[in-house]
């Protein structure tokens, strides 16, 4: 059995609220969890001490588990090459040297594979949507990253689970009405081709757990809730504590408890894999 946290959106800077972290820092540090996953957007203005903060998140982290993280729209400045004109090394660079030299890392652990990917791309031809609001929020996976993943995934021991690891919702989220990711239908018949046993992913701000059958199991998709201020439809933040074995992963969502200043486990949902 393997334990996964998976969290996402810490958004460190104004909207990150310290009594969370501190809260998911002690269990962390209990070893409650053999795997840490953070599915982007550590930071909220791409600030160069909110990804101090981050670093300093995932350096302590690392002491007792495995930790894997990828960035969110969040992090990258997408300014500096807006329809790839620029920079494109300059829209990642504060994330790559203070957060992880790595867009795109891979863990493997027994039993399990992890690939992340950088859905992240900034305001690309291939993310822009009619809606203004969208501009620098809305994500992809190309062709191109799928097939790395194929790859990635063919090289890891027969049978581990594989997990995808990305920041931006590939499904439409219950209150905001909107996918994080430009191209849904190509995504999630990628699920199906790579058979993806689990999918971590975040930017919606507001938990969700579904299963995408397909083949003899399905997929499970975990959206994390936000770990900030600026959870959607004021819900309480919630991650998600993840039991992975040989035959079912389980799915546990930790909810923030308020007055209690504490993350209460809610009820686990197991699923076949």
């Amino acid at each position: 059995m393997t334990a996964i946290l998976h969290v996402s959106d810490l958004h460190f800077g104004q909207p990150s609220v310290a009594a969370q972290i501190d809260a998911i820092e002690e269990r962390i540090r209990a070893r409650e969890f053999d795997v840490v996953v953070v599915s982007g957007d550590v930071s909220q203005r791409s600030r160069y001490g909110e990804f101090q903060r981050a670093r300093a998140f995932l350096r302590d982290a690392a002491r007792f588990a495995a930790t894997l993280v990828v960035p969110g729209n969040h992090d990258v400045k997408w300014w500096r090459a807006p329809l790839g004109v620029g920079s494109r090394a300059g829209v990642t660079w504060h994330y790559r040297h203070l957060v992880s030299a790595e867009l795109e890392p891979v863990l493997q652990v027994p039993g399990i594979t992890f690939v992340g990917l950088n859905s992240a791309h900034g305001v690309m031809p291939y993310t822009l949507k009619w809606n203004p609001r969208h501009i620098g929020v809305m994500g992809d996976i190309t062709r191109a990253q799928i097939e790395g993943a194929r790859e990635r995934f063919a090289a890891a021991p027969a049978g581990d689970a594989r997990v995808l690891v990305f920041h931006h919702n590939p499904l439409r989220g219950q209150l905001s009405n909107r996918y994080g990711v430009a191209h849904p239908k190509r995504l999630a018949q990628a699920f199906a081709d790579l058979s993806v046993d689990l999918v971590l992913c975040g930017h919606d701000h507001q938990e969700a757990v579904h299963h995408l059958p397909h083949g003899e199991h399905g997929t499970l998709v975990c959206t994390a809730g936000t770990l900030s201020d600026r959870s959607r439809g004021k819900r309480p933040p919630v991650a998600f504590r993840i039991d992975v074995d040989d035959a079912h992963i389980g799915v546990t969502p930790l909810v923030w408890g308020g007055e209690r200043a504490a993350f209460v486990a809610g009820e686990e949902r197991s699923f076949p894999r």
